[in-house]
């Protein structure tokens, strides 16, 4: 059965709707997906409708967007999220989002560009998700401060950048706790995108893997073909599922839903509890 675990929708970053990102495993023969957005699992109810809907097997999920020494994001699948270690976690990461937006707009205005906290917030589609970096960049590109989102954020707020902030990002040590007091399945994603050294990411990885982690994202689409082999090795080593996903946040494109070519093990689908 081919898959695709790792999608984004308008609940967090992504352009898409759920609906929309189940037409698109439809319509690219994706039998298994789980919507992943940023630090919230808003979309999934509507997620889990489409694709029954569509006869297309889900899987309830977030991607949290965590800070040690550098940015590192954890994939977390089937979470209760009504359990009370959620709610707290919910809490912290919106509180968090606040915060960080309100840094953000501090060091933006240093530097002559002026947007308010209702200029950032008319980007975001769902008023309950958290307050995402992205959604500055829009508000940034909309008021003319760039030619697009992306550029923008490159420019600007991407980590090592001028207005770039991690106030309020979890741990991934606390990423980690959630998930599994949450009874979820943690998987690192792209670690082909850590900002480490091929030494320093094992010794990360292996970190994670001794505090809980289960899986490691080694198929990615942004991964070239050796490090999709590095990091099957890196699975194996260290006893880790390997998952695999497109990241897809746009339509089209190279990271579209299913343009990864990804078949979960056995092992895996049995962890994820697909039937």
């Amino acid at each position: 059965m081919r898959a695709d675990l790792h999608t984004h929708s308008y609940y967090s970053d992504g352009q898409l709707s759920p609906e929309d990102i189940a037409d698109m495993c439809v319509k690219n023969g994706v039998g298994l997906c789980a919507l992943t957005d940023h630090d919230n699992m808003n979309g999934c109810a509507e997620f889990e409708r489409a694709c029954r809907e569509r006869g297309v097997k889900s899987v309830r999920g977030l991607e949290i967007s965590a800070y040690t020494e550098v940015k590192v994001h954890i994939l977390g699948y089937n979470l209760d999220c009504s359990c009370a270690e959620y709610k707290k976690f919910e809490k912290f990461v919106c509180e968090g989002s606040v915060n960080r937006t309100a840094d953000i707009l501090s060091k933006l205005k240093k530097r002559g560009i002026s947007l308010t906290f209702d200029d950032v917030l008319r980007e975001r589609k769902c008023s309950l998700s958290p307050v995402h970096t992205m959604y500055v960049a829009r508000a940034a590109a909309r008021k003319g401060y760039s030619s697009s989102p992306s550029a923008f954020y490159g420019e600007m707020l991407a980590p090592g950048r001028p207005a770039y902030s991690a106030v309020g990002r979890p741990s991934p040590e606390y990423a980690l706790e959630v998930i599994e007091r949450c009874g979820g399945f943690s998987s690192l994603a792209h670690p082909g995108r850590l900002e480490l050294s091929p030494k320093e990411r094992y010794a990360l990885t292996e970190r994670l893997a001794a505090c809980g982690l289960r899986g490691i994202e080694a198929v990615y689409s942004g991964h070239t073909e050796g490090e999709t082999a590095y990091f099957m090795e890196v699975a194996a080593k260290l006893g880790l599922l390997v998952t695999g996903g497109s990241d897809t946040h746009y339509p089209e494109g190279t990271r579209a839903v299913g343009t990864t070519p990804f078949t979960p093990s056995e092992e895996l689908l049995s962890a994820l509890r697909v039937i």
